[in-house]
């Protein structure tokens, strides 16, 4: 089993959502958060004043998927999340060692 935690502009979350739908990935969870990192984030005018926003918004997806998905879901997430601008994101692939659903019991491959 994998943990992909994708970082990507919250515009792109519901054209990523029905990408990962169309391949059969059933569940997510979004986390609105805020970063920056070659973006470096930009400056705004406000009322006059001229202010600089460093951390700018982005969402925070996490998928738990078997490890036979693991291409399918990357490539999924790399197409519909592309802009071609800077500050598109990040994929994260990380091992999960145990998966267990509360409300059955149910253990690994089982529990997603």
């Amino acid at each position: 089993m994998k943990l992909i935690t994708a970082i990507i502009k919250p515009f792109k979350l519901d054209e990523v959502r029905e990408a990962l739908s169309d391949i059969g990935i059933q569940g997510m969870t979004v986390t609105e958060v805020k970063g920056f990192g070659r973006q470096k984030g930009h400056t705004e005018l406000y009322r006059g004043a001229e202010y600089t926003v460093d951390f700018l918004p982005k969402l925070r997806l996490e998928l738990a998927i078997p490890d036979a998905m693991v291409e399918q879901a990357v490539e999924c997430l790399t197409q519909a999340a592309h802009t071609g601008k800077i500050g598109d994101g990040k994929i994260f692939v990380t091992d999960i060692e145990q998966a267990i659903r509360i409300r059955t019991g149910e253990q690994g491959e089982n529990a997603l």
